[in-house]
């Protein structure tokens, strides 16, 4: 952005804007989209910032922190979070966030958000956690507390929904979000719906929620209106600090509100990504959204190879697995296709269905086997990278995408060019030049269309 553009935000306080800590890496490039689109400048860590490398983004007002919450239970939560929680607390934004997906997976058993919002406020204070998780640009709408999203030009209620519905670890048995986060806190919930906000009742409601005890208060998003009104009423809201866990819908509504006041550009926009020769593909999504990406790629110049569950997962085959697939890709690369690596297709796959049994077989629990399975599909990334055949890379799955990105040896990652909403393409920092500049994209499993691994590879036609 130039300096004209940049004019307007005095307007903001010094200092950063907005802190987040991302529950899974998709969410967590998704978030730093929306805010980079929108012209306020993001850079997301892979790891807790030294000040040193704090200091190499200077220019950012939102800092991002990629995390693994989503597939964890409450006690590794209770561990982990409140260090990472204090530290980005302490860079000093008047807002907190824990980015959870759009689809509000969690249980109480696994990547409680209730968790996540107690152990929250209990450093920011505020007598209000706002939560915001409709996000219109991704198909995602919740009206009277219930959320829905689209798939495939359909609307489904999420109880109802073909994926979320069905998930192998947080199925969505519950569309009123406000019920769904009564089992995983005590903390009171509170909503204020669309109705109120189209009658210009949004601030009176929140100040009659508000209170010492600081209750979760969502906030229906439905279209641009209620969006930006989300927006403002979190940012005038704000007092001397909140905490929210939201969707990247908290970012699209924050923007939508400092774009009506004049602050940030008229009209978002990302680069255009440029076309690359080939590029590498490792999925352990299990989404019906993906298998269909997968076969429309499978005949469109990529060599698409099934991981073997049971190799994978046994310690005295995982390494022969490993190198057969790396094998097949080298070979793949030679005759200028990209390798696509998979776990499954789609939620009817027999590696899906029978996943229980190929881990009790292996003498693992499904948590242990499906972590296993990220590992490998990590070794098998980082193996392609080293190569050295290819520079962009692509990984799809939430949990997937943790652990490959855990493999590699990248410090952050800011935004190169948009490629779909939520899955943007991300550049890489680091300071082994074998990862320094490589171009990631992080799509979770119902992220893009059909042609999604195409455009990653050609970019936008």
């Amino acid at each position: 952005m130039g300096a004209a553009a940049m004019e307007p935000h005095a307007a903001w306080p010094d200092g950063l804007l907005l802190a987040y800590y991302g529950d899974d890496f998709t969410g967590s490039t998704d978030a730093m989209e929306a805010m980079t689109a929108a012209g306020v400048p993001t850079v997301l860590f892979l790891h807790p910032p030294s000040p040193a490398q704090l200091a190499r983004f200077p220019h950012v007002r939102c800092v991002g922190l990629a995390g693994s919450s989503r597939g964890r239970p409450p006690e590794w939560m209770a561990r982990e979070l409140p260090p990472v929680f204090d530290q980005l607390a302490a860079l000093g934004a008047p807002i907190l966030h824990y980015k959870v997906c759009s689809t509000f997976d969690s249980s109480p058993a696994i990547g409680s958000i209730g968790t996540a919002i107690d152990l929250g406020v209990a450093r920011m204070g505020g007598d209000w956690s706002p939560v915001v998780v409709g996000a219109p640009r991704l198909g995602r709408y919740q009206m009277f507390g219930h959320l829905f999203a689209v798939v495939d030009g359909n609307g489904h209620r999420l109880d109802r929904h073909p994926t979320m519905s069905r998930h192998p670890v947080t199925p969505m048995a519950e569309a009123d979000l406000t019920l769904h986060l009564a089992q995983q806190t005590e903390r009171r919930i509170e909503l204020i719906h669309m109705a109120q906000i189209r009658a210009g009742q949004g601030d009176a409601q929140r100040q009659a929620l508000s209170g010492p005890d600081t209750p979760v208060v969502f906030i229906d998003v439905l279209d641009d209106q209620t969006l930006a009104a989300a927006g403002r009423l979190i940012w005038e809201g704000r007092g001397a600090g909140l905490f929210t866990a939201s969707s990247s819908g908290l970012q699209y509504a924050l923007a939508a509100h400092w774009r009506a006041q004049g602050l940030l550009p008229a009209t978002p926009s990302l680069p255009v990504a440029a076309p690359v020769s080939a590029i590498a593909v490792v999925s352990g999504s299990c989404s019906p959204v993906t298998a269909g990406q997968i076969a429309l790629a499978r005949d469109n110049g990529f060599q698409a190879e099934r991981l073997h569950l049971p190799c994978a997962l046994d310690p005295r085959t995982r390494a022969a697995e490993i190198a057969r697939l790396l094998a097949r890709a080298d070979a793949a690369l030679s005759e200028g296709l990209s390798p696509l690596i998979y776990s499954a297709e789609g939620p009817d796959d027999p590696a899906v269905t029978g996943f229980d049994a190929i881990a009790a077989q292996a003498g693992l629990s499904r948590t242990e086997a499906a972590r296993t399975v990220g590992t490998v599909l990590a070794q098998i990334m980082r193996g392609m990278v080293e190569a050295g055949r290819v520079r962009r890379v692509v990984v799809a799955g939430g949990d997937s995408s943790g652990e490959v990105m855990a493999a590699l040896d990248i410090a952050a990652l800011e935004i190169a060019a948009g490629l779909a909403p939520g899955a943007p393409l991300c550049r890489a920092a680091s300071d082994d030049p074998v990862f320094d500049g490589l171009e990631v994209v992080l799509k979770g499993g119902q992220m893009g269309a059909a042609d999604f691994f195409l455009l990653a590879r050609d970019g936008p036609s």
